[in-house]
This record gives structure tokens, C-alpha cells and sequence, in this order.
């Protein structure tokens, strides 16, 4: 495993009660390289960044406040540290993390606390019964002021195996392998901004905790128990998934559900006593054509992932289930389809119908105004950088505090496409404007977000 991004401390530390944190030589020797690349004196910020601050009509005044004449640096400095984060990026997919896989998963948790230790945070692991969380926290300048919560997640779609045939690799500007996208390189990208940050002497304005659960990629059945513990007040929330892949922020997300249907039957021989059985399979073929329907209605949509079934061709298949994978436009549309799989009854005499339900995100809906937006996007325009923000079909762990109301932003990991595909990729020119949008978020006040809202 290469070393991890880290920069020298802000400050010397009080470490009289810390934990030994002694990094290992090589990653002593990473940050002593990092700080030798990124001693360029700060400049003030172009005059294309000003003036894109001062269309938004907000950011120049709060950047250049909170780091004072740095905005250029912090760009500049990025730009330095990509390299680095590439390379953490490919090592962390190098480690395959498929959901399930407690030992793997436990095995990438660690490499990634050791990682976000080196940049200042404390770390705690969290069981979970197929793979440790993580919790991981980093002081900040007011610690009377609400925290900032970050999400993210360690486990991919791809199983163990999968880099024998498609390993990571670097072409034509992007970095592909599996897990790359969603979402190693938000992790990285995330290491990359605090490291930046201690490079240039900051701690984040307020306290930032990030929740790295092990098993999002399966709707977060465990993990989704963590995040909920720490959306007690938080300010605001952030995503690490990827963004658009033109680089637009998420700010809504469809719900989503994942339903197993089991059918029971009845087993007999296919030939001689065919009428004695009852075929779990054929019941199984039959509600799935009538489940269907249900993806016609507004606002919903389904996707048959997964079927098994029956023993052998002379056999009246005694057993057969499906997982199905619903997504929903909001919460009505959620609530009614899962209403009607609830009630699904045999067609069959003696075959049974069963449904459970494996994981469930409730539908964030889109909301105007959205001034956590409005404040990303002065602070990229700051950074020369042009950023919006729209609604994305795919849901995840931002679904349940974007659902509750709190200020959610999600897709703040590494631009690309292709998640859960052979094209997966992440595109190696957005690392470093990533890497210092991060940084800035973190160190700059947020804006007054919400009554309940301080700073």
C-alpha cells in the first residue's frame, strides 16, 4: 500500500492525552516530500476567480476572510497534491472491498483510518455484521458550532476476482478499475482536502465527522443505523458519491427499495407425478409479470436483478425467489408500491407468496432556495470553477437526512462515470479542482443554512 496524503500539522499538538498516532517511515517520508512541493507563497486570487465570485454575488469576501489571500493557493496547491491522490486512489481500488466480505472490508477500514489519521482525525471502528464501519472525527476551529457530518461508504458491487480481469489502470486521462468511481476516489479525494488543508496550516471551521459505512452498496441495512446516530445536530451533510458526470452536485435522490420475493411450492416428479407438485417457479414467473405493472405507475420504477430457483429439469421446482430493486420519485409513490407488494397473494393453489423487505431509502425530494448549494457554488467560482447542482436518479445514504429536511449536498467524490459498469472511470484532470472545493468547504463559516443553523 503507497503511502498516504498528508501534509505537515497545522500547529504542534497538546498530545498529552492523543493516542500514539507515529506514522510509519514512508508515509513520514510522503509528507515530508508534499510540504518540500507545496511551499509556493500564497497569492491573491485571479482576477477571473473574483469576478466569477462576484457575479454569484456571494464567496470572495468569506474565502480571502477565512484563508486569508490563500484562494489561488489552495488551487494551486491542489493541483500538487493530485498526483498523490491518484495514486491512493488506485491503491484503494488495488484492495477489493466487495459488501459481504467482512475480512476484506475490515482489511480496507483500517488502511483508510490509517490514512485519515495521518491527516488529524481520530478513528474508531464499528462492527457490523458483514464488515466494520468507520467513525472518524476531526476538531475544528468552533467547537461550540454544530458539526459537519460527511458520508461515505468501503464496499463496492464488484466481487473478489474481479481485478484478475480488469485491473486498475491509467489511459487518456482517466483512471479505470473496479470501484474507482463509487467510490475509492471520493475517499481519496476526501484525504487529499484535509491533507491540503494541514499543508497549508488549517484545521476545518467547525467539527467535521465522517461515517464510512461497509455495506451501502446493499442499502446500507447496518450501516444506515450509524449515519442516523450522527444526523443529531448536524449542520449540514455531505456526500462523497460521485457527482453528475459533467461535475453537477446531487441535490435530490430518488427513493429506493429492495424487496425479495420468496415462492413456496411443492416438489414432485416432473414426469411421472407432475400434477402432484406445485411449481414455485412458474408461480414466481407469473407475479413478476403481474409485479411489472407496478413499474407503469408515475413515479416508480423496478428492476428485476436477481432470480433463483427449483433443483433439477425433472424436478417441480419446491422453492424460487427474486430480489427486486425499486426506485421512486417520492414518497407517495414509495409508500403505495410497497403497500401492493405487501398484499401479493398466490395464483397457485398450495404455493405460497412471501415478501421482505431487505433495505429502504426514503425519496429526497428537490427544494428550492437550497442556499448550501448557492454557498458551494460561490466558493467554486472563487476557486475559478463552475459548479451547479441537480436531481439524481440513483439513491444513497444522503437520501435519509435529505429526506428529513436537513441541508444535504451529495457528490462530492472524484468526477467520471460509469459506476457499477466494465467502463467504470474517474477522469484524473478533476482531481485537483475536487481536492480544493473540499478544502474550502471545510475551512470557510457555512452560511446561515436553517433556523436551527449557527455559523
Amino acid at each position: 500500500m503507497s503511502p498516504q496524503i498528508v501534509g505537515p500539522p497545522a500547529v504542534a499538538p497538546d498530545t498529552a492525552d492523543e493516542p500514539d498516532r507515529t506514522e510509519p517511515a514512508a508515509a513520514q517520508t510522503a509528507a515530508a516530500h508534499i510540504a518540500a512541493t507545496t511551499t509556493a507563497p500564497a497569492t491573491a486570487p485571479s482576477a477571473a476567480a473574483t469576478a466569477a465570485a462576484t457575479a454569484t454575488g456571494a464567496g470572495t469576501g468569506t474565502v480571502t476572510k477565512a484563508l486569508p489571500g490563500l484562494p489561488q493557493a489552495l488551487s494551486t496547491r491542489a493541483r500538487t497534491l493530485s498526483g498523490a491522490v491518484r495514486r491512493r486512489c488506485a491503491d484503494l481500488a488495488r484492495i477489493e472491498s466487495p459488501s459481504g466480505d467482512a475480512p476484506r472490508l475490515d482489511a480496507l477500514a483500517e488502511e483508510l483510518a490509517s490514512g485519515f489519521r495521518a491527516t488529524g482525525a481520530t478513528a474508531r471502528r464499528e462492527p457490523g455484521p458483514a464488515g466494520d464501519h468507520l467513525l472518524l472525527e476531526w476538531a475544528g476551529q468552533d467547537e461550540s458550532l454544530p458539526h459537519l457530518l460527511i458520508v461515505g461508504h468501503h464496499d463496492t458491487v464488484w466481487p473478489v476476482g474481479t481485478l484478475a480481469e480488469w485491473p486498475v489502470a491509467e489511459r487518456d486521462g482517466v483512471l479505470t478499475g473496479p470501484g474507482v468511481v463509487d467510490m475509492k476516489g471520493g475517499l481519496a479525494v476526501l484525504e487529499g482536502a484535509f491533507a491540503l488543508l494541514a499543508d497549508l496550516g488549517q484545521r476545518p471551521h467547525r467539527t467535521v465527522r465522517l461515517v464510512v459505512v461497509s455495506d451501502e452498496e446493499v442499502g446500507s441495512p447496518d450501516g444506515r443505523l450509524l449515519v442516523e446516530r450522527q444526523l443529531r445536530g448536524a449542520a449540514a451533510v455531505l456526500g462523497l458519491e460521485p457527482p453528475h458526470p459533467d461535475g453537477r452536485l446531487k441535490t435530490a435522490r430518488r427513493g429506493s427499495t429492495r424487496v425479495r420475493l420468496t415462492v413456496t411450492g411443492r416438489e414432485a416428479h416432473a414426469g411421472n407425478d407432475a400434477h402432484e407438485g406445485v411449481s414455485a417457479v412458474d408461480e414466481l414467473v407469473d407475479q413478476l409479470v403481474a409485479v411489472r405493472g407496478l413499474a407503469r405507475q408515475p413515479g416508480t420504477e423496478l428492476n428485476a436483478g436477481r432470480i433463483s430457483g427449483g433443483s433439477r429439469a425433472n424436478v417441480v421446482a419446491g422453492r424460487a425467489e427474486a430480489e427486486l430493486g425499486l426506485r421512486f420519485a417520492t414518497a407517495e409513490a414509495q409508500r403505495r408500491t410497497l403497500d401492493h407488494l405487501a398484499r401479493l397473494t398466490a395464483l397457485r393453489p398450495g404455493a405460497r407468496v412471501r415478501t421482505e423487505v431487505l433495505s429502504s431509502r426514503p425519496a429526497w425530494p428537490e427544494r428550492t432556495g437550497n442556499p448550501l448549494l448557492r454557498h458551494v457554488r460561490s466558493l467554486a467560482a472563487v476557486l475559478g470553477q463552475q459548479l451547479d447542482g441537480g436531481p439524481a436518479g440513483g439513491a444513497g445514504d444522503t437520501n435519509l437526512p435529505g429526506s428529513r429536511g436537513l441541508p444535504t449536498l451529495d457528490g462530492f467524490g472524484a468526477v467520471g462515470a460509469g459506476a457499477h459498469a466494465r467502463q467504470e472511470h474517474i477522469r484524473l484532470d478533476q482531481l485537483a479542482p475536487r481536492i480544493a472545493l473540499l478544502a474550502a468547504l471545510l475551512a470557510v463559516p457555512l452560511p446561515r443554512l436553517r433556523d436551527r443553523s449557527e455559523g
